[in-house]
């Protein structure tokens, strides 16, 4: 599961990406991914949760917070944004 933000600051401003990822691990658990990329440079956090269902619930809270402060999603290449993660 992949969802991909986009924040275009004032013009002349290079924009601002997220792309938040959840994996299964090799424990029966789950890893959010958090990866921030801003004019050549990028910062990963990781997160592990132990069900599926509480990974995504934190994927939905950073995913809102990040609209909140003007992130607009961007569909992964052949796919539906809104297909990946329901909306609210």
């Amino acid at each position: 599961m992949r969802v991909l933000l986009q924040h275009s600051p004032n013009s002349g401003e290079p924009p601002h990406f997220v792309q938040l990822m959840l994996q299964p691990d090799l424990f029966g658990g789950w890893t959010l991914l958090r990866e921030a990329r801003r004019e050549g440079k990028s910062q990963l956090k990781r997160s592990q949760f132990e069900d599926r269902a509480s990974a995504v619930a934190a994927l939905k809270k950073l995913r809102d917070s990040h609209i909140k402060k003007g992130f607009k999603p961007l569909p992964p290449p052949g796919r539906n944004v809104q297909t990946e993660i329901p909306w609210p």
